[in-house]
């Protein structure tokens, strides 16, 4: 969930997604076709939610309500000196029209450490309360957008998990809740060395386009929390789904 510019963030990536892409490229019928290899998923119930960034502007979300959605995540910050100018606007705009809704953090390790990241986010957005309509923050980290050669921000792969661990003690430490890792299970092996440090206590938001399913988990994760299966659809912005029931997500949401 990259730059505010486009949602085709993963231009980058190979195999799978690189043909999903080239496929939503093509007009009308191929697009929609390549957007239904996940309904066999959707039609299992699973909670649909899309996520949004300044790309998108002026979201209609009681059109995005009526159309399936039940959850919104919406780009809050990047580094410490970019807010979404839309932020507040998406943000409540989502709420009043009744989604559960949540901030994300995109991450650039070249910039600052993870804390003082962490703490930008909290300050503009990313806070967390158990209302029952706020999802928990969430740390998007994957390839540079900037640098196509520099994939991993010049940052080791111990460099990395240090910092996304230093990212997720701030949160935790301001909101009470660990963040949503959101990801890609080859940028992931590739700039943390497949670490499995967060697994046990970090919800995962996997990203593969596409495909009838996410594919192997990264890092020690037996399971998905969010997957993000496409990058256009019947929502604005990126689409997702919840893996479990309504009654789970609620739970989700809350904490429990």
């Amino acid at each position: 969930m990259a730059r505010d510019r486009t949602s085709s963030r993963f231009r980058h990536r190979v195999g799978a997604l690189a043909a999903a892409t080239a496929a939503l490229a093509l007009a009308g019928a191929q697009a929609a076709s390549a957007v239904c290899a996940v309904s066999p998923v959707a039609a299992m119930g699973l909670p649909r939610g899309h996520d949004v960034s300044s790309y998108q502007k002026h979201v209609d979300w009681p059109a995005a309500r009526s159309e399936g959605a039940r959850f919104a995540y919406v780009k809050a910050t990047e580094a410490t000196t970019y807010r979404n100018p839309y932020f507040d606007r998406q943000y409540d705009g989502a709420r009043r029209a009744g989604l559960i809704r949540g901030a994300y953090h995109f991450a650039r390790p070249d910039r600052s450490s993870g804390a003082e990241q962490a703490a930008y986010f909290v300050r503009h957005g990313g806070d967390w309360r158990a209302d029952g309509w706020t999802l928990p923050p969430a740390l998007d980290i994957e390839y540079n957008p900037y640098d196509r050669r520099d994939k991993c921000y010049g940052l080791g792969q111990g460099q990395m998990v240090h910092w996304i661990r230093s990212f997720s003690e701030e949160v935790a430490r301001q909101t009470g809740r660990r963040p949503v890792i959101y990801t890609t299970a080859d940028w992931w092996d590739a700039c943390t060395g497949d670490s499995r440090a967060f697994a046990s206590d970090h919800a995962l938001w996997i990203a593969r386009h596409g495909s009838s399913g996410p594919g192997s988990l990264p890092g020690g994760w037996s399971d998905w929390t969010f997957w993000q299966y496409g990058d256009r659809g019947g929502l604005p912005g990126d689409q997702n789904l919840f893996n479990g029931p309504p009654s789970r997500l609620r739970a989700f949401v809350r904490g429990w």
